[in-house]
């Protein structure tokens, strides 16, 4: 695979939005599109995201030949790189993933994950919006937060540094992906899995169901077993665990 162009603005609306206009005007990557400061930061289900100074906010947009159901597993990969980034400056063993893509620090997220997609060609273009908590948490969270900083005696990296790690460990994922499929990927998820076996709730959209989280499904779906011993299928929505 080709290795990713990293392209660093001062300032962006979104380099979701970025990556959005630069694939519908042709751009097939693979390529990094980062910003020290986002005006209007983006994401899951529409909600927005504070970029704090410090922070790493960054899109990778490329194009796939897979069918959209596969080419969301990307989000998994996105999950498992963070990860390996923040085993590089905290105690892996605070490093967890909450399904379906929040990357954790001692039970808080550090991390929001936003996939997204449109048509090119006979493919994909897709791009992994990923925003990392390096030097603060944001001021206003719907859940508890954190960032690399609270759990270190040294200045946290640089957004570049950072995304220059990043960038590394998700090719390495990228490639296994590419030529194993997703089993690897999902078993690699779940040795990070933050609450399998714990009682949870997911809220979906205009339903919430609760049950223990029992693990993934071969497409990335989380098993959820309800309370009259039904599984449950869970495709989307947000999951909470305790106070998380």
């Amino acid at each position: 695979m080709t290795t990713p162009r990293i392209e660093a603005l001062d300032e962006i609306d979104s380099t979701n939005a970025e990556a959005r206009r630069r694939a519908e005007a042709g751009e097939i990557g693979p390529l990094w599109i980062t910003a020290a400061r986002q005006t209007a930061g983006r994401g899951r289900r529409g909600r927005t995201w504070e970029t704090g100074q410090g922070n790493l906010a960054a899109t990778l947009l490329f194009v796939t030949d897979r069918p959209p159901a596969e080419a969301a597993q990307i989000s998994f990969v996105a999950a498992l790189a963070v990860a390996d980034l923040a085993d590089a400056f905290v105690p892996s063993s605070l490093v967890t993933l909450k399904w379906p893509n929040d990357p954790m620090i001692a039970g808080r997220k550090t991390s929001g994950i936003l996939v997204e997609s449109g048509q090119h060609g006979d493919g994909l273009w897709v791009a992994v919006g990923v925003g990392v908590n390096l030097a603060t948490p944001p001021e206003a969270s719907e859940r508890p937060a954190t960032a690399f900083a609270d759990h270190m005696t040294v200045q946290p990296p640089k957004p570049l540094e950072a995304l220059a790690i990043l960038s590394a460990s998700f090719e390495r994922w990228r490639g296994v992906w590419q030529s194993a499929g997703f089993p690897p990927i999902a078993e690699a998820w779940t040795r990070r899995a933050h609450g399998l076996g714990e009682a949870c709730t997911a809220r979906l959209g205009h339903e919430t169901v609760a049950g223990i989280a029992e693990g993934l499904d071969p497409d990335g779906a989380l098993r959820l077993r309800l309370p009259d011993g039904m599984l449950r299928r869970i495709t989307a929505g947000d999951v909470f665990f305790g106070a998380t």
